[in-house]
């Protein structure tokens, strides 16, 4: 077995300008990288019948599935939403590279769809919570297949507040895109077909 040491890193920018020649995902913390693991195939289903529904409302362009890397403050420095949805701006900004800078305007919305386990549960719930809350991204959905809901957090302010904990027959409600998007929350699940 042969045993590959990973760089350290000093900065974002250095981290920026690695490149292993993979398609793995890593996020960065404390200067270390840790390959992300790939997602369960319901979550990819769920995000992909998301992405479907945003690409009806945005266009094909403005919706990212989890390949998009997102600069954070704190530990990582970088997170990878399971669904992001971009501005207009964000279309050639991305064209080099997947990465939204915390120079760059904020992404609209990212949702995140919860894994198994209580250490994942309470890193979409607080961890990236804070972190999405602190780039000032408006919109930030949390996806609860162990429940089968959404929670659904606008930002005010700098604050998230809930705009809903949406389950079963409920429609889901966006801010930003509440006359546009019309599922409820069952079909996200597959529950109805």
């Amino acid at each position: 077995m042969m045993l590959t040491l990973l760089p350290r890193f000093e900065t974002f920018e250095e981290y920026m300008s690695y490149d292993d020649n993979s398609e793995k995902l890593y996020e960065l913390f404390n200067g270390e990288l840790i390959e992300v693991p790939p997602e369960s195939g319901w979550n990819v289903e769920i995000a992909n019948f998301l992405l479907l529904k945003f690409a009806l409302v945005v266009g094909y362009r403005r919706v990212r599935g989890h390949g998009l890397e997102l600069e954070v403050r704190g530990e990582p420095k970088n997170r990878y939403p399971d669904l992001t949805i971009i501005g207009a701006e964000h279309i050639q900004q991305l064209s080099k590279r997947n990465t939204i800078r915390l120079s760059m305007a904020p992404p609209l919305l990212v949702v995140e769809i919860v894994s198994p386990g209580e250490i994942q549960r309470d890193r979409d719930y607080i961890a990236k919570r804070l972190q999405y809350q602190d780039c000032g991204i408006p919109e930030y959905w949390i996806v609860e297949p162990k429940t089968q809901s959404i929670l659904v957090l606008e930002l005010k302010g700098d604050t998230y507040i809930e705009v809903g904990n949406f389950a079963g027959d409920d429609l889901v409600v966006s801010p930003q895109f509440k006359a546009d998007l019309n599922f409820k929350v069952a079909e996200v699940f597959g529950m109805t077909e």
